[in-house]
């Protein structure tokens, strides 16, 4: 595991939710789809952010699912900007949780989504500002 899942989340908090019955699977844990969903939609936010326009998801690498997601769990999802590219932005991004009771989230999945900035026809179009800054 890496050094920052004892430090705490870093970055931009894109989305928080709360992981309720109807997101699990057949063994009773979040489904790993559902976290996945709601990274993608956190990054969404946080690429058309940097992008200044619409964007669409192309590509996850590197996903590291750590910990299981139970219902109740508080999932938050933080954005860091990896790479800003001529029509692309690569984000790593990391789902958190806190459960009941406790006082510290934990680490549960991370990885690297890449969007493409789009225009109104749906067309790939250059990253407006690639000197954009996010605060952290």
């Amino acid at each position: 595991m890496s050094e920052k899942s004892n430090t705490g989340p870093s970055g931009d908090l894109c989305i928080r939710t709360l992981a309720m019955p109807a997101d699990t699977n057949a063994n009773g844990d979040i489904f790993g789809g559902w976290l996945l969903s709601q990274m993608d939609v956190g990054g969404g936010v946080f690429a058309s952010k940097v992008a200044k326009s619409r964007t669409v998801t192309v590509a996850i690498e590197a996903m590291n699912f750590r910990k299981a997601v139970y219902v109740g769990d508080l999932v938050s999802v933080y954005a860091n900007l990896v790479r800003v590219g001529r029509t692309s932005i690569t984000v790593h991004l990391e789902a958190w949780a806190l459960r009941r009771g406790e006082q510290h989230p934990f680490l549960v999945t991370d990885g690297n989504f890449t969007y493409v900035s789009i225009d109104e026809h749906g067309r790939p179009q250059a990253v407006r500002s690639s000197d954009t800054v996010i605060a952290t």
